[in-house]
């Protein structure tokens, strides 16, 4: 049961701190639509999702309205589709995307997630259909997501897919040239993926999850702030303390919306996922929240410290708030999505390697930047395999979403445009690393014991 104090205090996020729940994504299995024949496979994906989610929108909408809850997207997973389809006999998934683009027009939503492949130990026939296919697939489609993962800490790391992301990425980015290759905006490489994320571009559908699912991701960077603001100068203790408290809020609307959304629509609920999620308002950043704390600029000495307290602290409050607490939980770090990572590369604050050492403890990974169009795509691969170490040793999901901006160079910037904000083009360490990359082959699991 929500309190009256607790309702009020949400409409004071609401109206002077920038709180929103950020998504409802409904998360639906496709795996019993699976056909030898890709257009009946695709007609019944097509039907399936548009019979659960035809309510989807315009149930977020009521909640919203009615509780006075901003809650910004209504989006869909479905399982990944390199599992779903493994059993068409075709060379190519681009009309499976073509597919889950209208059904994601008819029902509403403004993103659709899970083509997707999980290959961290191997790649199936399917995999390979889908990572060929993706070029292709998200520059022809407008709300297909696509991610896939390439490592984890029980398997290790495939270096052979990794080879192949730094290719992918090249292509798609040249496919969606004209629009500044915003296609790679809508693609992402992962460690250690979740399945019940619900933010995009990496959400998918677990194989583990059940038929349906309603999940929920809540932000508010500006809420974290503003608390902070009032404990100016304090010790970190009680910095921590304000922390946690403040997720604790936070996740409760969460909570509520995510009930009210289950019992609507008649989903079993699934989790929330409290993330502070930047966008590029003003109010509402992570950058300004490491300012609060004392520091001058993100990437300053000691972001990395502010941000594993942040990271932590958001984790122990929401875990207080709700028993269903999932997803990526944490804080992310995304570059042209919030206008103090933006300020602070313009400044020279904040560099990619710095960014780097921060996804050691940050809730995801490199996100959402900017980097010169005719970056190697074997370094891309390089920075793809740096991320997927860190998430394999430190047993965290980690990924990678770089867009390498066809015809911008290093101080260049680009406008991506609304959620998706805008970036300088950001420096890549101009030496080779070719010849590991094309070694091929898959990083063993590490030792999960004697560490140190």
């Amino acid at each position: 049961m929500i309190s009256g104090h607790e309702i009020r205090a949400t409409n004071q996020m609401i109206r002077e701190e920038n709180l929103d729940v950020r998504t409802i994504t409904m998360g639906i299995n496709i795996l019993d639509c699976a056909d030898p024949d890709v257009k009946k496979f695709c007609a019944k994906v097509y039907d399936k999702i548009t019979k659960k989610a035809e309510k989807l929108v315009a149930t977020g909408d009521e909640i919203g309205i009615e509780f006075g809850i901003p809650i910004v997207n209504k989006r869909i997973s479905v399982t990944p589709v390199a599992l779903a389809a493994s059993a068409c006999d075709t060379d190519s998934y681009v009309e499976i995307a073509h597919t889950l683009d209208r059904a994601a027009a008819e029902t509403g939503v403004n993103f659709i997630g899970g083509f997707s492949a999980l290959v961290q130990k191997g790649i199936t026939k399917a995999d390979q259909t889908l990572i060929n296919s993706i070029p292709e697939a998200l520059a022809a489609t407008e709300r297909v997501c696509s991610s896939v993962n390439v490592g984890s800490s029980r398997s290790g790391i495939n270096m052979d897919a990794v080879k192949q992301m730094g290719s992918v990425i090249k292509r798609l980015a040249f496919n969606t040239r004209k629009q500044d290759s915003l296609g790679c905006a809508k693609f992402v490489v992962f460690c250690n993926a979740v399945e019940d994320n619900p933010f995009m571009a990496g959400a998918f559908h677990g194989a583990g999850e059940g038929d349906c699912a309603i999940n929920v991701g809540v932000s508010g960077p500006g809420v974290v702030k503003k608390a902070l603001e009032s404990i100016r100068g304090a010790d970190f203790e009680t910095l921590c303390e304000t922390v946690k408290k403040t997720a604790f809020r936070i996740t409760r609307t969460g909570q509520l919306v995510a009930r009210e959304a289950s019992e609507r629509l008649g989903v079993p609920f699934g989790i929330i996922d409290l993330s502070l999620a930047p966008t590029p308002a003003v109010g509402d950043s992570v950058a300004e929240i490491f300012r609060e704390m004392g520091l001058e600029e993100a990437g300053a000495p000691g972001t990395t410290a502010a941000l594993a307290i942040l990271n932590d602290n958001v984790k122990k409050g929401g875990i207080m708030a709700s028993s269903c607490v999932g997803g990526l939980s944490g804080a992310f770090i995304p570059v042209s999505e919030d206008r103090g990572m933006i300020e602070a590369v313009q400044k020279n604050a904040l560099s990619l390697e710095k960014l780097e050492a921060m996804t050691c403890v940050c809730s995801v990974g490199l996100d959402m930047i900017a980097i010169p169009g005719d970056t190697p795509e074997e370094t891309i691969s390089g920075i793809i395999a740096d991320e997927a170490a860190i998430g394999m040793i430190n047993n965290k999901t980690t990924a990678v979403r770089l867009i390498p901006v066809y015809g911008k160079k290093e101080g260049d910037s680009v406008v991506f445009g609304g959620l998706l904000g805008y970036a300088p083009v950001m420096k890549t360490n101009g030496f080779s690393c070719r010849e590991f990359v094309n070694r091929g082959g898959r990083i063993p699991a590490p030792v999960h014991s004697f560490k140190n």
